[in-house]
């Protein structure tokens, strides 16, 4: 007998001390599996046919290839197993979801053989077969009737119609956490490195908030014998992790059979559930209500009715009742997820053309979406143009079930392995989106060594997938990926940030980020719009980030936002949030804007521009991306295409502009000649803002200048303030957002401005924003450029400020908040006169000596 044995049980011991389940096999364990298998020592069979069938990731996984071509063989006469039969192997082909397991089961039909309708079967039932859709056209081409009767179950929806109609009730048991739970409370950033290992990552689901939560809901099963039912008042705001409803599922969910570690269903309950949370639970085959929890309490037995929209006691008395929203809410939970429903949709659409079939809508085997119509007098908001064109229509009215291009898709390292997942388990060996683009700006700093495993294995990946790729140090996600928009285009990104400032992104957690990349196009209900409308000139000593923090300050004058988390009201939920009247902006600035859109929980976000600094922007960028080409950055033919399509833009293209008819749910004015003084976030909210007089004196132990939310005149402008007053009364951190902004600020002499502050000065990145690389100490008060301060998130207990980087640097000097007058009276002079080279922006088409 191999060693496999004792190597996999001492492993899978360690894993067991943990609570969790071992790995899925490597490439290398599946073969010495396989190997066994042919030949099973006495005693092993059981485990050996369990270990092939149920421990070995689908698609186009290493292992699964070896897998694959194993059972194909079988199949085929050509290898054999006392443990499984070649009708056996088959069926197990069936169960790999599609990849490299279509060639076998393919040629199968192809052969017409014994087992050619056994083989069909496990075509029929898989949606990714539509990868293989020309290659089963062909066969019926040939005249195979086998291969016809897939395409007439696939035109039949039979992959759907086979599995249990959604139950009629639910019996489950109620788990509560009561206030605003954030995606940082199920997968802390500090234990990001775990995030693609699902159950080990799950085990510190809770954080600080509900640190007890894996196992009070591991005992609410045990005592109840029930499933377990996560509640909450606010659900899943913050970062677009799908690590946390991984971790979440882990806890509450149902083991996928022959998918190995990952988990699905359950019910999640909120009175309010963040939009991105709530698409991602979709996503992963739960069933996301938003409903009154007030009467759910932890440990009440409750009866959940989906499609009455009804929640009663165990009795059968009602306790709240709920639309059911969106309408293919159903559909997806029994398709197990919104990702296989589509993709099986596309399927079925495919064949039943084919066949000359009636429409998908008229066939009567899915729920058709309600779609609004325009009515009279009623036009487009910006946001809905650029989604229509996307759709190849004028417009998309909210409500509005739709599939946009992805003309760009971005992911980031602490997601990256997990989309890498999810991309493997779709099959997907070429992406069809435009331009995708991986960074690795959450881990370059201070990389654990899964990260600097993830660093070496990512970018080829990514790269041989016809992807962009990025390398430690060179940034920011956002600010590179900003660098290659299209204008008036759609995208989407694994980070809660991904929010253009031209065209528009609808960030997504990993699993919609892997099918964007993959398909080219992504799921989206389309929200509502709400218009923030700008007018009047900026005032002395006011910058652009207190222009940010001065529309939740006047949505909550309006009584549009509160601060209170019970019974909260929050207009830009789950909406898109536009804004206008700044015509004059740069692009850079523009990013600033449309980046804190994620702290308004919005689900997306645009803003009209000028052409000018649109052309100037796009001008910038075809030089940043030809030397990308130049310094090795692949893929070269989707970067030199992307540069064809900016400079045919730049050529013809005209910026798209909201009808004047456009409707919005709320449009909020904002005179600029009303904000007087700079505006914070206070500890520890984002949406808790004041004017600095509110706050003035308060004392600061920390200071961070940097995150997505900074451009190189940020730090020119800290730098000014900074030169001449000698070492900061704080603990002072640097963090510029790309190489680019580092390399120009040295040229100028800032880097040794920031030194003689006695400054802390990190790689281009994430730092301290993320907090799952540098650390605050406990209980430290910061005041930060970045772009949020939920609790814990910068260190334990920390109490965080956001601002801009001019208030920065003179809290910095001053260790304390300063009063409006001692701000200005510091700033004002520093800058006087320089405004001009201060907020200029790296324009590299007009820069000597510039390369990447």
């Amino acid at each position: 007998m191999s060693e496999f044995f004792n190597e996999y049980y001492s492993h899978a011991e360690e894993r067991a001390k943990e609570g969790i389940p071992p790995l899925p096999l490597t490439k290398e364990q599946t073969s010495e599996v396989i190997e066994l298998l042919k030949n099973p020592p006495a005693g092993k069979e059981d485990e050996l046919v369990a270990l092939i069938t149920d421990r070995v990731n689908p698609g186009v996984d290493p292992a699964a290839q070896v897998k694959a071509e194993f059972l194909f063989k079988v199949a085929h006469g050509e290898e054999s197993s006392p443990l499984i039969t070649p009708h056996r192997a088959v069926e197990l082909l069936g169960t790999m979801v599609g990849g490299y397991n279509l060639d076998g089961l393919i040629r199968l039909v192809d052969e017409q053989g014994e087992l050619a309708e056994t083989a069909a079967t496990a075509l029929k039932n898989m949606v990714l077969s539509v990868n293989r859709y020309e290659d089963v056209q062909a066969l019926i081409d040939k005249g195979n009737e086998i291969a016809k009767d897939i395409l007439v179950s696939w035109a039949n929806g039979e992959w759907f119609t086979s599995q249990p109609e959604t139950a009629e009730v639910i019996e489950t048991v109620v788990y509560k956490v009561d206030g605003e739970i954030n995606t940082d409370d199920f997968s802390p950033a500090s234990f990001a490195f775990t995030r693609a290992d699902i159950p080990m990552h799950a085990n510190c689901m809770g954080g600080s908030l509900f640190p007890n939560g894996p196992q009070e809901i591991s005992d609410l099963k045990e005592k109840t014998n029930l499933p377990v039912t996560f509640v909450g008042d606010v659900v899943g705001t913050g970062s677009s992790r799908k690590s946390a409803i991984n971790s979440l599922l882990w806890h509450i969910g149902e083991d996928i059979p022959c998918i190995p570690n990952k988990r699905r269903g359950g019910v999640v309950i909120g009175d309010t559930i963040a939009p991105i949370f709530f698409n991602t639970a979709e996503d992963s085959g739960s069933l996301p209500i938003q409903t009154d929890v007030s009467k759910l309490t932890t440990g009440t037995v409750i009866k959940v009715y989906p499609a009455k929209g009804l929640i009663t006691d165990a009795d059968g008395n009602e306790i709240t009742s709920y639309p059911v929203k969106p309408d293919t809410i159903l559909d997806e939970y029994r398709a197990g997820g919104r990702v296989p429903l589509i993709i099986g949709k596309q399927l079925t659409e495919r064949a039943r053309a084919t066949l000359g079939m009636s429409s998908l809508d008229e066939s009567g085997i899915f729920v058709v979406p309600n779609h609004p119509e325009l009515h009279e007098g009623q036009g487009y908001t910006l946001a809905q143009k650029m989604v229509g064109k996307a759709c190849g229509v004028d417009g998309i009215l909210p409500g509005t079930s739709c599939l946009p291009k992805m003309t760009t898709v971005g992911s980031q390292d602490t997601t990256g392995p997990m989309t890498r997942g999810e991309i493997t388990e779709l099959a997907c060996l070429k992406f069809n989106a435009d331009l995708v683009m991986q960074s690795f700006c959450h881990t370059a700093a201070y990389p654990k060594p899964a990260d600097v495993t993830t660093h070496a294995t990512l970018p080829d990946y990514i790269m041989n997938r016809k992807g962009v790729s990025l390398r430690p140090g060179d940034g920011v996600i956002h600010s590179w990926l900003n660098r290659l928009l299209i204008p008036d285009t759609v995208g989407t990104g694994g980070d809660s940030h991904t929010r253009f400032p031209m065209g528009i992104s609808f960030p997504a957690g990993s699993g919609l980020v892997a099918f964007a990349a993959a398909l080219g196009v992504m799921p989206l209900d389309m929200p509502e719009s709400v218009l923030v409308r700008f007018k009047g000139e900026l005032q002395p000593g006011v910058t652009l980030r207190d222009i940010v923090n001065a529309i939740p300050y006047q949505a909550i004058q309006e009584g549009l936002l509160t601060v209170e988390k019970k019974n909260k009201k929050n207009i830009f939920a789950g909406r898109i949030l536009e804004m206008e009247g700044l015509p004059d902006l740069k692009v850079e600035q523009a990013f600033e804007l449309t980046d804190a859109a994620a702290e308004r929980s919005a689900a997306a976000a645009s803003i009209k521009l000028g052409r000018e600094s649109t052309v100037e922007y796009l001008n910038s960028n075809v030089t940043l991306m030809e030397e990308m080409i130049k310094g090795g950055y692949g893929d070269a033919e989707t970067l030199q295409r992307r540069i064809e399509s900016v400079k045919d833009w730049i050529e013809n293209g005209e910026l798209m502009s909201a009808d004047e008819n456009a409707e919005y749910a709320a449009i909020i004015e904002i005179d600029l000649a009303d904000v007087k003084e700079p505006i914070l976030c206070c500890p520890n909210d984002p949406d808790d803002v004041k004017k600095l007089s509110d706050v003035q004196g308060g004392k600061v132990d920390d200071v961070f200048i940097g995150s997505c939310m900074t451009n190189i005149g940020h730090f020119r402008a800290a730098g000014e303030v900074l030169d001449g007053e000698g070492f900061a009364n704080v603990k002072l951190w640097i963090c510029p957002p790309t190489k680019m902004d580092q390399a120009q600020l040295t040229k100028e002499g800032y880097y040794s401005k920031f030194s003689a502050a006695g400054a802390r000065i990190e790689i281009p990145g994430c730092s301290l924003c993320m907090g799952n690389q540098a650390r605050v100490k406990d209980n430290a008060v910061v005041f930060s450029t970045s772009t949020r301060n939920f609790n814990n998130r910068m260190g334990t207990g920390a109490q965080v400020y956001l601002g801009s980087a001019e208030l920065a640097a003179v809290v910095a000097l001053k260790g304390e908040l300063p009063s409006p007058a001692e701000y200005v009276a510091i700033v004002a002079p520093k800058l006087k006169g320089k405004e001009a080279d201060i907020y200029k922006y790296l324009n590299f088409h007009q820069m000597t000596e510039f390369s990447v």
